[in-house]
């Protein structure tokens, strides 16, 4: 069921593609994961809907903020938020970004190598610091393949390395894989981050769950109570085991908050029969993967798909793109089965689409422009 400010968007003539956004039910999910996790901080990842509306929104709720980048740094303030309350999560800074951020008021850090701790020690001298690790990422959507983290071994040397210079080493971090559904994953995650930080003398550290809490797409997942169960569960068998007298925990949803808020509105462009090549439909519509569709890069992420007005028996049919290029293509593999009158000119929604869409939409690529927000009153 859609949240009547998303309602009253769909029933208003907008031209498609379109994302309509209700900030409200961000206010929810962020109320949701707050009780289950009761006095975890909530840092939201900016990078999965950046829009002015959530952020202030998330401003109000008492939030905190992940970010990567000075123009995220620049939304957040923008929106009210406390410098304070920021994270500077992406360990990957060119020259001088550590100083920029510092600058506007951002004293807390994540760091996976040798060499960022030293830029951060000589850029942001005094620094809170965490140290990022590499962690199994089973039953994600979207494993991170290494590309960040630390192994725990040059971890607990970072966190030392990190004192040794001057700056606060405060505790570990570790992100699940995107879309992450096993709560057994993340429990696992969390006996190595706090063997890591008790080995480094970090007796009650700060553990950041990081992101990756996952969304209802197509099938039910676990409730965040029962992932905040096994944290909570991971924890206690850490304190029990000597590594460390407790933690503090604080976690980074983006995709938990806004992807329930938004919903993607197309337009039908052609449905097409292509013998000798698929037995099924072919629907092109007017928004696909360079339009804020790029989660479905290999299928990762199966948005609900529904043919509002029309009402003929469903059949499938492959879901394609717009433009020319022939990764366009959204779901071949991926059940989708529309009504069997749809024809062009008709609306197609796809559900749940609030985070990782208008962030990862293309400037205009093949001449198709920026996807329009709007954002439900």
């Amino acid at each position: 069921m859609l949240s009547p400010g998303l309602e009253k968007v769909l029933a208003q003539d907008h031209p498609t593609p379109f994302l309509a956004l209700d900030p409200e039910v961000v206010r929810e999910r962020h109320r949701e994961l707050g009780a289950a996790f009761g006095d975890a901080r909530i840092l939201y990842a900016v990078k999965a809907c950046p829009e002015p509306a959530v952020l202030r929104a998330l401003v109000e709720c008492g939030a905190g903020f992940d970010v990567a980048s000075q123009q995220e740094i620049a939304l957040c303030l923008a929106a009210g938020a406390d410098p304070a309350s920021l994270q500077h999560g992406n360990p990957v800074r060119g020259p001088g970004a550590a100083a920029r951020a510092a600058a506007d008021g951002v004293r807390r850090f994540v760091t996976d190598s040798a060499e960022d701790v030293d830029a951060l020690a000589a850029e942001a001298p005094g620094a809170r610091v965490q140290v990022r690790l590499s962690v199994d990422d089973t039953g994600s959507a979207t494993p991170f393949h290494g590309k960040f983290g630390a192994l725990p071994a040059h971890a607990g040397a970072l966190l030392r390395r990190a004192r040794a210079r001057g700056l606060q080493p405060a505790g570990v971090t570790f992100h699940a894989g995107s879309q992450q559904t096993r709560p057994e994953t993340y429990a696992a995650a969390v006996a190595v981050a706090l063997e890591v930080a008790g080995g480094a003398g970090l007796a009650r550290p700060e553990l950041d769950l990081g992101g990756g809490w996952p969304v209802a797409y197509r099938s039910a997942v676990a409730g965040p109570e029962v992932f905040a169960a096994a944290v909570r569960g991971a924890v206690a068998a850490a304190v029990r085991a000597g590594h460390v007298d407790g933690a503090e925990l604080l976690l980074e949803p983006g995709r938990a908050l806004a992807g329930p808020a938004g919903v993607l509105r197309a337009t039908v462009l052609r449905v097409s029969r292509r013998p000798g090549i698929d037995h099924r439909r072919w629907v092109y519509l007017d928004v696909g993967r360079y339009q804020g569709l790029a989660e479905t890069e290999g299928e990762a992420i199966g948005y609900p798909v529904r043919a509002p007005g029309r009402t003929g028996p469903p059949a499938p049919v492959v879901l394609a793109g717009p433009t020319c290029d022939g990764d366009d293509v959204l779901y071949r593999r991926t059940p989708v089965a529309l009504p069997s009158d749809l024809a062009a000119g008709d609306a197609v929604d796809l559900l749940h689409t609030g985070a990782y869409t208008s962030s990862y939409a293309s400037v205009g690529f093949n001449g198709f422009g920026p996807l329009q927000v709007i954002i439900a009153e």
